[in-house]
Order: C-alpha cells, then sequence, then structure tokens
C-alpha cells in the first residue's frame, strides 16, 4: 500500500502535457467521503505505464466538508483515465499507515476498483473517456 502515497502526494503538482486536447472530453469525479476534515488528495492517469509508475498526468486537493466532493479534469485528449484518491483525514498532506505500511486512511480508485495487498489494477480501475465522463467514487 505504500505504493499509492507517492503517486497521490504529486497528484497537485503535475501539470498535463502539451498536446492537443478537446474542450468537449472531461472527467468528473464525486467523492463519497465519510469525514467532514482534511482534504481528497486526486491523481488521474492516462495510461498504464503513468498509474503503475505513479506518475500523474493531473492532480487535485479538494477540501472535505463531508457528504459529495467534487473535481472535474477538463480538455483531455480521448483516451483511457484511472484515478486514485485517499481522504487526508487528518490534513497533514500525507497518506498515513500504520507499522505494517497499510493506510489508516481511507483511499480509493475508480470505477471503485478494489486493490488486492496493493492498489487496484489499472486494467480495474481504467474508463474511457470521449465527451464528458463522470466516476462516482466512495472514499470512506
Amino acid at each position: 500500500m505504500k505504493i499509492l502515497i507517492p503517486a497521490v502526494l504529486v497528484a497537485a503538482l503535475i501539470a498535463g502535457p502539451a498536446f492537443a486536447q478537446s474542450a468537449d472530453n472531461s472527467v468528473t469525479v464525486q467523492f463519497e467521503t465519510g469525514a467532514a476534515t482534511g482534504a481528497v488528495m486526486v491523481g488521474l492517469y492516462d495510461s498504464a505505464d503513468a498509474y503503475n509508475g505513479h506518475r500523474t498526468f493531473r492532480g487535485g486537493r479538494i477540501a472535505a466538508t463531508g457528504g459529495v466532493v467534487t473535481v472535474t479534469f477538463d480538455q483531455l485528449p480521448a483516451g483511457e483515465y484511472a484515478v486514485s484518491a485517499f481522504h487526508d483525514v487528518n490534513g497533514d498532506g500525507t497518506m498515513n499507515a500504520n507499522p505494517f505500511g497499510m493506510p489508516t486512511e481511507p483511499y480509493a480508485f475508480s470505477n471503485n476498483a478494489k486493490g488486492n495487498m496493493g492498489p487496484a489494477s489499472w486494467d480495474a480501475a481504467k474508463f474511457a473517456v470521449s465527451g464528458a465522463v463522470t466516476q462516482t467514487i466512495t472514499i470512506r
């Protein structure tokens, strides 16, 4: 689970590459959270290599207000994408873990995909973008 930490931490720092994009292609992610503290840290990935290498295409930090929080990534090239996120409940900017490296803060992936002793696979988390797409992810 430790590999998820760097992927999401750099999410807010990475800008999209400079190539043709369409204003018609977007991803809106609605996170159903369980706490009204901290922030949801989210990374958007545009390929299996980027996802597995923890190199975000775009990212963000959304204040958690309880209930549903939303982020939209606009002007995307058509293609396949995946999302990984964690709820930084205590607002310290990192995904906290126990001494065995298991996360102690909620995390989730697009399609509400589940991992097995690690992050969800690209194949489980990926989705197609051609037009406006909305993902609703439970992160509790």
